[in-house]
């Protein structure tokens, strides 16, 4: 059950004070008692003291007669009964009864302490008048030792009469005083609870957006600095909200506007969030909450999501659906396990790229036949003419065309990696026998240049699933380079397992490759010396030839080089089927 806060703080004042004012009462009768006795005691024991020097005379003489009549005077007289006891428990006088009617004293727990010398003290109801009465015990001491006990007792009646009286007017006062207490602890209560009453319902009203409410109290204390601070925190909310409001505004704005789909999924696949493009994609059926495979079905998508909740990194892969086709880019948002993908239209790329590889396809073709016929006539010539002039513009004919006829082979080579579906044929490959078959084709450019070339290959170097004819194309273009370019020193072909799978690298001391032109020497048509390639017959896609097919073997290159120093490339490639592509 809910309890308020005044409740709690009243409550604890209500019960503090009544457990005070009960200890406080209580402990306050039992002191007031106590010293009333304590007074009655010293009072009885004075008037004990005075009746000794009358009564030991008689008690040593044995005149228990006179005795008796003494202590009955006495009695009367004070208002106190008296009664004088033997060392043997005997009762020799009493005030108030006939001592030969009493019983044995002996055991009486004063006269027990006075006959060890001491002075005894005892409240017990009278065994003889049924009242509560106070007992003072005396020793009587004759010549040295103890003759008797002289016993003294007053009735409690009175007193306790008394204290009933005191006890009523302590209550009235102490109830009194309970009721001021109270409307005190009503009115603190109150004055405490109200500010964080105030405090709370404004707290509600800024959990329902309310950013306009403040706390404004008269108090000069801690909850006034929390009033204050409360009223600051509000404001700054309030700005924050608003900037919150704005920027969430624009984000809408902005994702609404894209062009490209954009899609939210949650740790459970369902949508978190998609923009129109999104949904005009999907025809409208995407709805926030579904799971994204009750709205289409892809198993290339779905395989992309798989694959980026395993390995939480960013992945990318080309899909066909709605007969578009989409590079989708998606992307592990770590904090909450969600993955956001965008749908980029990417058709219209495909057809250009489509239409390009068709065009460069049939001329390509249509070129070969007439290449063939002039290559043909030109070797004709080069028989037939004796006149040193045309034998010299035959050559260049030749030369230009076996040029233009490496170009048509490595376009159609470049154009058969590039096409659509285009797979290795994968077996398993012995890298070492492969790259010493490579090195057999250029024995003779090498002896020509004085260069030297050598293999270095693992041990154990093991096989690797891959495509023979396309690494073989790798190894002759990557070998072939490195001749070409270098003029001294000699080509290291290196062989060696890693971590990572079989690396392969090919070191030239040649001419260099400058910095600003790294990034671009896998691009079709490009080379470094233009001159120098075409005096060397060179087509520009040699390189990207071996780009492309460390591509579908799903490897990766990389490119070292100094200028005047030599350019060392390095491949690597996956030792098992992961190569093969999806």
């Amino acid at each position: 059950m809910r309890r308020s806060i005044f409740a709690k703080i009243f409550g604890g004042y209500v019960l503090v004070t009544v457990i005070l004012s009960g200890l406080i009462l209580a402990f306050s009768f039992a002191g007031i008692r106590d010293f009333y006795v304590d007074g009655e005691t010293e009072s009885l024991k004075n008037l004990g003291t005075a009746l000794d020097t009358s009564a030991i005379p008689l008690v040593a003489a044995g005149n228990h007669l006179e005795l008796d009549r003494l202590v009955k005077k006495v009695g009367k007289e004070t208002h106190t009964r008296i009664t004088v006891v033997a060392p043997d428990g005997r009762v020799l006088a009493d005030s108030e009864t006939n001592p030969e009617n009493m019983e044995n004293h002996r055991t009486r727990t004063e006269v027990a302490q006075a006959l060890d010398g001491n002075t005894g003290r005892f409240l017990r109801l009278s065994g003889t008048l049924k009242e509560e009465m106070l007992y003072i015990a005396l020793p009587m001491k004759h010549e040295g030792r103890i003759i008797g006990v002289l016993r003294l007792s007053l009735f409690l009646k009175q007193m306790n009469d008394a204290m009933n009286r005191f006890r009523v007017k302590i209550a009235e006062i102490t109830v009194t005083i309970l009721g001021f207490s109270l409307l005190i602890a009503l009115a603190f209560s109150r004055s405490l609870s109200r500010p964080i009453k105030e405090l709370s319902a404004a707290s509600r009203k800024v959990a329902g957006q309310d950013f306009n409410v403040r706390v404004f109290l008269r108090n000069h204390d801690e909850l006034k600095e929390l009033a204050d601070s409360f009223n600051s925190m509000v404001s700054h909310t309030r700005s924050l909200f608003a900037e919150l409001t704005h920027q969430k505004e624009e984000l809408t704005s902005i994702i609404s506007s894209l062009q490209e789909g954009l899609l939210v999924l949650d740790r459970n696949d369902k949508l978190l969030l998609s923009n129109e493009s999104f949904k005009r994609l999907t025809s409208g059926l995407a709805s926030e909450g579904d799971f994204y495979w009750e709205i289409f079905r892809e198993p290339q998508f779905d395989e992309l999501i798989r694959k980026v909740r395993s390995s939480r990194q960013n992945r990318e892969d080309e899909i066909e659906f709605s007969k578009r086709i989409f590079l989708c880019s998606a992307t592990f948002l770590e904090s909450e396990g969600e993955v956001a993908v965008v749908f980029h239209d990417i058709t219209q790329i495909k057809n250009l790229e489509q239409i390009k590889t068709d065009f460069v396809l049939n001329v390509s073709h249509e070129l070969r036949t007439p290449l063939t016929a002039i290559k043909g006539f030109a070797e004709t010539l080069e028989e037939v003419v004796e006149d040193d002039e045309a034998r010299h513009y035959v050559d260049i004919i030749s030369r230009n065309a076996d040029r233009l006829m490496n170009i048509i082979t490595d376009l159609l080579t470049l154009s058969s990696l590039e096409a659509k579906g285009a797979q290795p044929q994968f077996t398993e490959v012995n890298l070492k026998d492969l790259a010493e078959n490579v090195l057999k084709i250029f024995t003779h450019p090498v002896k020509e240049k004085n260069l030297r070339m050598t293999l270095m290959a693992d041990d154990a170097l093991p096989t690797i699933e891959a495509d023979p004819f396309k690494l073989e194309q790798m190894f002759i273009n990557l070998v072939d380079n490195a001749v070409k370019y270098s003029e001294q020193g000699g080509i290291e072909i290196t062989l060696k397992q890693a971590k990572e799978g079989i690396v392969i690298a090919v070191k030239d001391t040649g001419i260099g490759i400058p910095h600003d032109s790294l990034a671009r020497i896998f691009e079709r048509f490009y080379v470094v010396d233009k001159s120098r390639s075409k005096r060397m017959g060179g087509t520009g896609l040699g390189l990207s030839i071996v780009k492309h097919v460390v591509m579908l073997h799903h490897g990766s290159i990389e490119v070292d080089s100094s200028v005047g120093l030599g350019t060392t490339f390095t491949v690597t490639l996956p030792e098992h089927g992961s190569g093969q592509s999806s």
